[in-house]
């Protein structure tokens, strides 16, 4: 069922991207439609099993960690066949992490994700389709002057990204310290025959980017905007932490003599390790009924191509309801 989604997401994204470049010609040839690059750049932050606040974990902004917070760059190309409607694809690179070590205990629930003392962090590749919809306009005199104009508007759309997950490891015979690669190492068993239900990840996967953001016209041809833009994702695994402890001594029994001692230091970080009966083999490491996810919050400059309709749109004289 799970193969097939994925199928029918690529499926779709495949076709947004062509609708995005159907469109994209078509503005050639209409002056009353306009394509847009721009740049973005802002905070990417992770939501997910590590780091958080007080109570139970979540993937929602009560668990936004400032200290973890990194900077996303990105380029776009946009088309608009009508004031009120945009498609745009763009590309981002950034960077999440996560660290229970953050978390700053005040006695409930978050104590426990504390003393497990996992860490990840990742770099994100991301691609996306999205629409951009601008309800205000149908409130405008004059949809075509822009200069001076803000614009509200939503967005949601399809898109993939690529990540791979590294944590903190300290050798004991040097004491130093370096960022292991997790995958390789199956912390939770993904592949283990004693657990059939957990399986390698794929460190390729697809989102839903929706938010909200608003535009600012400096001139008919270049515009300011700012944007939050949230992703539901379909994997658990972007921090490596999905369910529960698994026995260590399976880790010696499938891994090479060089990757089990460290596989099953990464596993289990806590103080006392499996000997500490609150993250003994069987005890909860993750929680699988939530998702992993991520937002970012950008400045995205834009700068509108062909100016077909831009000497109009200087010589209007009408008044827009929504100016400064």
């Amino acid at each position: 069922m799970k193969q097939s989604l994925h199928s029918l997401s690529w499926k779709c994204l495949f076709v947004a991207a062509t609708l995005c470049l159907s469109a994209s010609a078509y503005s050639q040839e209409d002056e009353k439609n306009n394509t847009e690059i721009g740049v973005t750049m802002g905070p990417m932050v992770f939501l997910g099993d590590l780091g958080g606040h007080a109570g139970v974990g979540t993937t929602f902004i009560k668990d936004w960690n400032w200290n973890t917070t990194k900077l996303a760059v990105g380029a776009y190309a946009a088309v608009y066949p009508q004031q009120w409607l945009g498609f745009r694809l763009s590309f981002n690179y950034g960077a999440i992490e996560g660290f229970d070590a953050s978390i700053k205990p005040k006695g409930g629930d978050e104590v426990s994700r504390l003393d497990r003392n996992l860490d990840f962090q990742s770099k994100i590749v991301e691609g996306t389709v999205m629409a951009e919809v601008y309800p205000t306009v149908f409130l405008e005199d004059d949809p075509d002057d822009v200069f001076a104009r803000l614009r509200p508007y939503g967005v949601i759309g399809l898109g993939v990204f690529h990540f791979h997950p590294y944590g903190s490891y300290r050798d004991p015979n040097t004491g130093a310290t370096e960022w292991v690669s997790l995958p390789e190492l199956h912390t939770e068993g993904e592949g283990f025959p004693e657990y059939p239900n957990s399986k390698p990840y794929k460190l390729t996967q697809l989102n839903i980017p929706m938010g909200f953001g608003v535009k600012f016209f400096l001139s008919e041809n270049v515009n300011l905007s700012f944007e939050i833009v949230h992703r539901k994702t379909f994997t658990d695994y972007i921090d490596d932490v999905h369910d529960r402890y698994i026995d260590p001594a399976l880790f010696y029994k499938y891994l090479s003599p060089q990757l089990a001692p460290i596989a099953a230091a990464m596993s289990n970080k806590a103080v006392g390790g499996y000997s500490n009966p609150n993250y003994k083999t069987g005890s909860i490491r993750g929680n699988p009924g939530n998702n992993d996810a991520y937002f970012t919050a950008q400045f995205k400059l834009g700068i509108r191509l062909g100016g077909g309709s831009a000497q109009r749109w200087r010589n209007s004289t009408h008044c827009p309801l929504l100016r400064f």
